[in-house]
C-alpha cells in the first residue's frame, strides 16, 4: 500500500529562529535565501497552504551590497493614492535613510501575494545595526 502524504495543520507547526548577518552580502542573494525559510520550504514538513516557516532575524541591514549600478538606477516607487502622489527614490537613498525597507521589499516580492504571504512577512525581523532587541537565545546562525 502506498504511503500517504501528510499535511501539517496550523497547530502542529514548531518554529525555530534563524539569524543572518547581512554585512557584505549581496541583496538579491540574501533575499533568495530568506524567502524559502519564511515559507518553510527548507523543511520536509512543508505544506503549501499552511505557514510552516521559521522566524528570521537579519542584522547589519545597512551594510548590504548591491552589484553594478543598481543603487543609482533602480528606483523605489511609493504612491499615496492621490493624483500626483507618486514618489520615487533611488535604492541608495533608501539604504541611507531606511536600510530595513530595502531587504523587506526584496523578500516580500519573493513571497506569495496573499494573506499567507503577509503572515510570512510578520516572521521577518530586520535591524540596521548589529544589535537586535529580541530575547531569543537559541538562534541558528546561517552562513550565507
Amino acid at each position: 500500500m502506498p504511503r500517504q502524504t501528510t499535511f501539517m495543520k496550523p497547530g502542529e507547526v514548531s518554529r525555530s529562529w534563524h539569524h543572518i548577518d547581512a554585512d557584505g552580502q549581496v541583496l538579491g542573494r540574501i533575499a533568495a535565501k530568506i524567502a524559502p525559510i519564511l515559507m518553510g520550504k527548507h523543511q520536509p514538513s512543508y505544506t503549501p497552504h499552511v505557514d510552516t516557516g521559521d522566524f528570521v532575524v537579519i542584522t547589519n541591514a545597512s551594510k548590504v551590497v548591491l552589484t553594478g549600478r543598481k543603487g543609482e538606477q533602480r528606483m523605489h516607487l511609493s504612491y499615496s493614492g492621490y493624483p500626483g502622489g507618486l514618489k520615487s527614490r533611488s535604492i541608495n537613498d533608501l539604504l541611507e535613510k531606511h536600510p530595513e525597507r530595502v531587504i523587506e521589499n526584496s523578500v516580500r516580492r519573493m513571497l506569495p501575494k496573499s494573506r499567507l504571504g503577509r503572515a510570512m512577512m510578520k516572521k521577518l525581523k530586520v535591524y540596521a545595526g548589529p544589535k537586535h532587541d529580541l530575547g531569543v537565545k537559541d538562534m541558528n546562525e546561517l552562513a550565507i
